[in-house]
């Protein structure tokens, strides 16, 4: 990562830089890849205060430019530094998202057998039977009462001559009878 520092109109002693520089590794922290980071610190002789801008290059992101202003260097370059630390955690938060998987999860999950002959047994339509009840034998025309009265599309039952039957609604509004 390069640093620069500058001081416009101000004579940076070795403690502002010291301050500067240590405040600026802690930006470190957040793994994301710094290319450079400019600090560019001026006086304001008319509004009688410090200014400090921090210029943030970050590869593949956009750059982050954060100025603050204080009576104070120090208290400026602390609440610019705090400013530019949280402004590195959103960006860090959306790239460890929980939806993104890393490298060693991808690897375990690649080496896991899969038991093809288990999933395609899963995947196969079970038919589980089960007994019809049948009360009384009911001619058709109840049923095609029945039918009509209810949403039901189909009615299984027991004609009169003790066969199992199927009433059906068809499309064009008539009944069908298997």
């Amino acid at each position: 990562m390069n640093i620069s520092l500058v001081g416009r109109h101000i004579e940076l002693s070795d403690a502002n830089k010291e301050h500067i520089l240590h405040s600026i590794d802690t930006l470190d922290k957040y793994h994301l890849d710094l290319i450079s980071v400019n600090a560019v610190t001026s006086m304001n002789e008319r509004k009688k205060g410090v200014s400090i801008e921090f210029t943030i290059n970050i590869a593949g992101k956009n750059t982050i430019v954060i100025t603050q202003r204080s009576d104070d260097l120090y208290a400026a370059v602390d609440l610019a530094i705090d400013r530019a630390q949280k402004a590195l955690r959103r960006l860090h938060d959306k790239e460890s998202d929980h939806r993104h998987v890393g490298i060693n999860e991808a690897k375990a999950a690649a080496a896991t057998p899969i038991d093809l002959h288990a999933i395609s047994e899963g995947m196969e339509d079970e038919i589980v039977p089960t007994e019809l009840i049948l009360y009384k034998p009911q001619e058709v025309g109840e049923i095609i009462e029945k039918l009509k009265e209810s949403s039901k599309v189909f009615e299984v039952f027991m004609d009169i001559e003790g066969k199992m039957r199927v009433m059906y609604k068809r499309n064009d509004g008539k009944f069908g009878l298997y």
